[in-house]
């Protein structure tokens, strides 16, 4: 499916305000200037597994259904979306509850893996019980993929041109999915960037997209991009920034291409340098 059809599949989905103008009082060396800034929205999200809240998030209230895929799929709740028997989600003044009904085999991962604590703001670790689950091994991808510095780049800039949220309000991280075949395939956007991860990793799910690409973010890499990346089964990550030491240690361990510190004229490859066809 190519990028166009998917935004245009999740506009048949309901939508909620993702942004919105707020008066704002700019100043600078010629005076003070009354206007508006667009800004992005946020609120807070409860991923609901079987009636009881596994996780709340603060995210963007766009592209819930597929944050809440993404997230049980990243996070080890389920490993297919055969798994999951529906998805419900609803608007309240509080924030919004996606909510998910799962098969009986989950029951006893779920309860392992519960979470009853809302984060701020794109942590990935809020509610995690114990250092191993901190520092989970990440399964091993093994994916055979080429990749030339310029289908690299030329990606990036396909995902600097999706950004429509990050565009209006200069306050939102985008994560894409790229193939050499379709190119673009999809992208997700949010203000927190393990967010836009895992709504794309829902969004891929749900097409049944093929796995053998490229993900691409705008952010810093750390170990719970990566981990969620092999999560997906891509066997190539791209970022704009750096990674952390630990980020690179575990790219290593999943069989992970790690390319970071891309910019319109390089960049800096990690882990997994045959991947690249240089």
């Amino acid at each position: 499916m190519t990028l166009a059809a998917a935004e245009e599949d999740a506009e048949a989905a309901p939508v909620l305000a993702w942004s919105r103008n707020a008066p704002r009082r700019r100043w600078s060396p010629a005076g003070f200037e009354n206007g508006e800034r667009r800004l992005a929205e946020e609120t807070a999200v409860a991923i609901v597994h079987d009636a009881s809240t596994t996780a709340v998030l603060m995210a963007t209230p766009h592209d819930i259904e597929d944050l809440a895929l993404g997230f049980s799929l990243t996070e080890g709740v389920i490993d297919s979306l055969d798994q999951v028997r529906g998805v419900e989600v609803a608007q309240s003044d509080l924030g919004v509850e996606a909510r998910l009904w799962l098969t009986p085999d989950c029951a006893g991962r779920l309860a392992a893996r519960r979470r009853r604590i809302a984060g701020p703001t794109g942590c990935g670790l809020c509610g995690i019980d114990s250092l191993g689950e901190a520092i989970r091994p990440p399964p091993r991808v093994t994916r055979d993929l080429k990749v030339t510095p310029d289908q690299l780049l030329a990606a990036m800039e396909d995902l600097s041109q999706a950004q429509a949220l990050g565009r209006d309000t200069r306050a939102a991280h985008a994560a894409g999915f790229w193939t050499a075949t379709s190119g673009l395939v999809a992208a997700r956007e949010d203000v927190g960037r393990h967010n836009a991860l895992d709504k794309l990793a829902g969004a891929l799910a749900r097409m049944e997209a093929a796995r053998g690409g490229v993900v691409l973010l705008t952010s810093r890499v750390s170990v719970e991009m990566v981990q969620k990346t092999a999560a997906i089964g891509a066997p190539v990550l791209c970022a704009v920034s750096a990674p952390t030491a630990l980020a690179v240690r575990t790219a290593e361990a999943a069989g992970v291409t790690l390319v970071a510190v891309a910019r319109h004229d390089g960049f800096e490859v990690f882990t997994g340098g045959q991947r690249i066809a240089w």
